[in-house]
C-alpha cells in the first residue's frame, strides 16, 4: 500500500496534468474525486495547486512534498569532521554556511553522529 505522501505526490501529478489541459479547479477535482474517493485531497487544496501550475510552466514545476533531504548525514559528516580537524575552533554556523545545512543539523552530526562535545570553545572527542 502507498504511503500518504507517496499518494499526495501522485495527485499532485494528475492536478498538474489536468490543470495543464486547461480543466477548472472543481473539473479536476470531481475527477479525482472519482478515481481517490475518501483519501482525494480536499477541494481547497485542488484549487490551489491548479492556481500553481497554471501560473507556471508545467515542465518546470516541482510535485514532491515536505522539507528536501539535502542534509543527509552521510553525505555532510566528512565535510564536517573535516573543518573540525582542521580546525577545532571552527563554529557550527560557520560549519552550517560552508556546508549549506541548517545550523541544527551540524549540531546533531557533530554530536550525535560524530560524538564530539565543547570543551573550552573547542571540539573534542567524547
Amino acid at each position: 500500500m502507498a504511503t500518504s505522501n507517496d499518494l499526495l505526490i501522485k495527485q499532485r501529478s494528475v492536478n498538474k496534468c489536468l490543470a495543464a489541459e486547461g480543466c477548472s479547479a472543481a473539473n479536476v477535482h470531481a475527477r479525482m474525486k472519482t478515481v481517490y474517493g475518501e483519501m482525494c485531497i480536499s477541494d481547497c487544496a485542488v484549487r490551489k495547486w491548479v492556481r500553481i501550475f497554471k501560473r507556471e510552466d508545467p515542465r518546470e514545476t516541482i510535485l514532491c512534498s515536505g522539507r528536501p533531504l539535502s542534509a543527509s548525514v552521510t553525505a555532510h559528516g566528512e565535510n564536517v569532521d573535516c573543518m573540525i580537524r582542521a580546525n577545532q575552533r571552527v563554529k557550527q554556523k560557520e560549519i552550517a554556511n560552508a556546508v549549506g545545512i541548517l545550523k541544527e543539523r551540524v549540531h546533531h552530526i557533530v554530536t550525535t553522529v560524530l560524538g564530539y562535545r565543547r570543551v573550552s570553545a573547542c571540539w573534542v572527542p567524547r
